[in-house]
């Protein structure tokens, strides 16, 4: 059912105040390695709980991951890197853990990941919930573990009974909350909460805010990821042509009514995309005045 008001899960979880946190990815040269510290030292404003750093196909960004962890641990952040399963070794997967216990790490985002371009063997672990499992048969309740949410739809599910059966499977496994991926219907956030709350899932689901700031960007970023961008968005991103301010101006205003619809409705929280820029996330979050 989709809900005009929050659920029992959204419900109980609207006590506490709402927990903001931020995704950055790994810079790829010194140019953006620059400018990823100049973003996380003005995003310090929006005093994230946490914050996620992203992690390449088959791990292919295992070192810049660590290493953008220890530049945001400098900065004072609590950092939880991504970890994927896909194309890894279990010898290999027990090693990252123990180099981010090493580091002081308590927090994790655990996911599946996605096969690199080229490479056929899947690795050891098949799902993400896999993955839950082995962390912690390695590690216990060291790591405070986030999965994936999709509410409307994994691309590559079967259909969206399949899709909730492997979301409880990791919840199930030891996952400690869910991270969404974005999505522009904030009923589709809510029906997917009541659906979940029907198969006994009780912890957090933040929902994940991707900001508008690019058309092109967003459409391809979309189509790859399943997230329906609504006609009527596309159609007046697409009015703007190249005006870059007005598509960021009218993105700011749908994200901030989105945001709003989905606190004042009970989410737990909101997590940034921040593609490693400020400025749309810092908009966003003065309008809503958190």
């Amino acid at each position: 059912m989709i809900s005009d008001v929050s659920s029992p899960n959204s419900a109980a979880q609207a006590e506490a105040p709402a927990a903001i946190s931020l995704e950055f990815f790994p810079p790829r040269d010194n140019a953006a390695q620059e400018r990823l510290v100049r973003t996380a030292k003005q995003l310090v404003a929006v005093g994230p709980s946490y914050v996620s750093v992203t992690f390449g196909a088959g791990g292919s960004t295992r070192e810049g991951t660590l290493n953008t962890v220890r530049t945001l641990q400098g900065l004072g952040y609590e950092v939880a890197p991504h970890l994927s399963c896909v194309g890894s070794t279990l010898d290999s997967l027990s090693e990252t853990l123990a180099s981010y216990r090493k580091a002081g790490i308590r927090r994790l985002v655990a996911l599946r990941g996605d096969m690199p371009s080229g490479m056929g063997d899947m690795g050891e672990l098949r799902y993400a919930s896999d993955l839950v499992r082995f962390i912690r048969e390695e590690s216990g309740d060291w790591f405070h573990i986030e999965v994936a949410a999709y509410p409307e739809m994994h691309p590559q599910a079967a259909g969206p009974d399949a899709d909730l059966t492997h979301f409880v499977n990791k919840m199930n496994a030891g996952a400690n909350g869910a991270i969404t991926q974005y999505f522009f219907n904030a009923d589709a956030y809510f029906d997917f909460l009541d659906r979940a709350t029907a198969k006994g899932v009780l912890a957090p689901i933040v929902p994940g805010i991707m900001p508008i700031t690019n058309h092109s960007q967003l459409a391809r970023f979309s189509d790859m990821c399943g997230a329906e961008i609504p006609r009527w968005i596309r159609l007046r991103l697409a009015s703007y042509g190249d005006d870059k301010a007005s598509i960021r101006a009218f993105g700011q205003d749908v994200m901030v009514e989105l945001c709003q619809t989905l606190l004042d409705s009970g989410a737990p929280g909101l997590h940034f995309y921040t593609m490693n820029s400020p400025d749309a996330t810092l908009g966003i979050w003065k309008q809503l005045e958190l």
